[in-house]
C-alpha cells in the first residue's frame, strides 16, 4: 500500500510546534499519560490547522491529524536514534 500521497498533507510548521509541545508535556506533566500525547497532539494540530487556514474542509482535517500526530513518531524516531548512539 502507498501512503505517499500523505506527504501533501503534512504541514512542517504544525509538525514542529506539535514536537515540542509533545516534548514538554512528556517531559513536564507526568501527570498526563504518554498514551494521551498521542491524542493531545491531534487535536492540537486540528486546531493549528483550522487556525492557519481559517477554515474547516476534509484536508485541513486530514492536514492537521497527519502532521500532529507525525509528531508523536518523529519524536520516537528521535528518541531510538540517540538511545541506539549511546
Amino acid at each position: 500500500m502507498d501512503l505517499s500521497f500523505l506527504q501533501e498533507y503534512l504541514v512542517l510548521i504544525i509538525l514542529g510546534i506539535c514536537l515540542c509541545v509533545g516534548y514538554v508535556i512528556k517531559t513536564s506533566i507526568p501527570k498526563i499519560n504518554n498514551s494521551y500525547i498521542p491524542l493531545i497532539m491531534a487535536i492540537l494540530g486540528v486546531a493549528l490547522n483550522i487556525w492557519m487556514n481559517m477554515s474547516f474542509t476534509p484536508e485541513v482535517l486530514l492536514g492537521g491529524l497527519f502532521s500532529g500526530l507525525a509528531s508523536t513518531g518523529l519524536h520516537q524516531m528521535f528518541t531510538r536514534l540517540i538511545n541506539q548512539e549511546e
